[in-house]
């Protein structure tokens, strides 16, 4: 688990109001980052960390904002980066719940290498990634998940690039821990941000997020009573939709596909090879139809704790070492 320095039961549980810091929050009215915040700060107080032990490190964006909205620890850090100096954070200090929080554009875009590398190595840290599928902060550009052919202040013709399927790359990227929820679904975000935090190793949430200026009603195919949403349950059938009437299935051919009838698909979240197959049901375009839940949970050794472990070498060990660091010059000049 992150975070392995405890509350002290003697000093009572914590509550929402010790994550509240009174700062005024600034975000645009109805953006769907008020209803992550608050479940954030929710959630926390639960999870029986010291309120000390957390640190937030956030990148660039509206998403990045919130290392000042959760009364922790925290770093507003530069554009793409944070992962990398949330990277730092985790390999100094075990006993941290190292949170990074990101956005499509800043994770995707500019940050693109420092969080591949970051799931590569499973660095014990929890990445919550926004996703609206538009660069809001600055105005409306087209992100690395917006649609094809996507009309924006820097695509006036539409765009012609492919989108990033953010549960895809992570799993690509051997992540460890890879899961999606939705902004609007509060009792499935607590409980996949849960599991995010409390799972050691680099564990990735992908959240889609409303941003109702520059790219209003992007989920909304998501959000109503004939939303197909698939979710994801360990154990479980893949089935949805109203009455559980579909389901996710191999066709002959030995792909999956949404079918009416046939024998579904069980989840197994040890999978990888079946989480990354069911992450490509996510639409590419408009979104109607995307799988939620947690698609890859295993415990793997990070790389932080292997790091430290090699500062526990034999005495003699770490002499030899010293004696080669600052030992004779390597090369001499005539």
């Amino acid at each position: 688990m992150k975070g392995l320095d405890l509350v002290p039961a003697a000093s009572g549980p914590l509550t929402r109001k010790d994550f509240v810091p009174g700062t005024e929050v600034r975000w645009c009215p109805g953006c769907g980052d008020y209803a992550v915040l608050a479940t954030f700060q929710g959630l926390l107080p639960t999870l029986g960390i010291k309120k000390e032990n957390f640190v937030i490190v956030s990148g660039i964006g509206c998403s990045s904002r919130f290392p000042y909205y959760v009364d922790t620890y925290g770093m507003h850090a530069i554009h793409g980066r944070p992962a990398a100096i949330a990277t730092g954070v985790a390999l100094a200090r075990e006993d941290l719940a190292v949170l990074v929080v990101t956005g499509d554009g800043d994770a995707l875009s500019i940050g693109g290498n420092h969080l591949i590398h970051a799931l590569r190595r499973n660095v014990n840290i929890t990445i919550i990634l926004f996703n609206n599928r538009i660069y809001g902060l600055t105005k409306g550009q087209a992100s690395p998940t917006s649609e094809r052919g996507k009309i924006t202040k820097s695509t006036p013709f539409g765009l012609v690039d492919e989108p990033f399927n953010a549960v895809s790359l992570a799993l690509g990227a051997g992540a460890t821990f890879v899961a999606r929820t939705i902004d609007s679904q509060r009792a499935h975000l607590t409980e996949v941000l849960k599991a995010a935090i409390e799972h050691r190793g680099a564990a990735l949430v992908e959240i889609f997020q409303n941003c109702q200026i520059f790219n209003d009603g992007a989920f909304d195919a998501l959000k109503g009573p004939d939303a197909e949403l698939i979710p994801l349950v360990d154990g479980q059938p893949v089935v949805f939709g109203k009455d559980n009437s579909l389901s996710v299935v191999r066709n002959a051919q030995g792909v999956l596909e949404v079918a009416t009838a046939g024998t579904p698909v069980v989840h197994d979240k040890t999978n990888a090879g079946l989480a990354f197959e069911l992450s490509q049901l996510t639409d590419a375009g408009v979104i109607t139809r995307a799988p939620i839940g947690i698609f890859r949970d295993v415990e793997k050794p990070t790389s932080d704790d292997l790091a430290r472990a090699q500062l526990s070498w034999p005495e003699d060990r770490v002499a030899a070492l010293q004696e080669l660091i600052t030992g004779k010059d390597t090369w001499t000049i005539e």
